[in-house]
């Protein structure tokens, strides 16, 4: 879709009429000015639809890339438009949840269609009282179990990817690829 001159579209605010009453009656402005709002039509009727741009549920789909841009949404060209529309709607509650189990499971739910688990600290130790201890060092590793849902077959370098960008920099994790969701005695 574009937002260029669109045949037979009116302009809400023809020009000629808005002219002198002098040129109310001259053909040639009325012409000159009918050609200005075929090419004014389209502007007035983007401006005056504007909120409905800035939604990302209802925006033109080839507005939609630039939209996603300005919150940060990863999404794939490649996508059905409604999940680029979901990733956009979701991007400031994924921001929110970055670098969280829940904002990783969500992040492989969105961009890729599957189930995720995730577990282990991610090496992080702390203290509750000043000046004591630090408690013995937790597994430094995060372990993140991923299996198919909407697809039959995951891209492992797409998983990796989606991992690498939610995982804090300093977490360690491994990402198994299971066929089907993990069973009690696997974990």
């Amino acid at each position: 879709m574009s937002r260029a001159a669109i045949p037979g579209l009116p302009s809400r605010y023809p020009i000629g009429e808005q002219l002198p009453a002098l040129y109310a009656d001259d053909d040639l402005a009325q012409r000159f000015t009918a050609g200005l709002d075929t090419v004014l039509a389209p502007v007035f009727a983007t401006l005056d639809n504007w909120p409905a741009y800035l939604d990302p549920r209802v925006t033109p789909s080839d507005f939609l890339a630039w939209l996603a841009s300005w919150v940060g949404a990863a999404g794939d060209p490649q996508w059905p438009v409604e999940r680029r529309r979901d990733a956009v709607v979701r991007a400031v509650e994924l921001h929110r949840w970055r670098g969280t189990r829940r904002g990783l499971v969500e992040a492989l739910r969105l961009a890729l269609g599957v189930h995720a688990d995730v577990t282990g600290a991610g090496g992080a130790v702390w203290s509750n009282t000043a000046g004591a201890d630090l408690p013995p060092e937790s597994p430094a590793e995060v372990l993140v179990r991923v299996w198919p849902d909407r697809e039959a077959w995951v891209d492992p370098d797409r998983v990796h990817e989606v991992v690498r960008a939610m995982c804090p920099v300093h977490t360690v994790c491994r990402v198994e690829l299971l066929p089907g969701p993990p069973t009690d005695e696997g974990r």
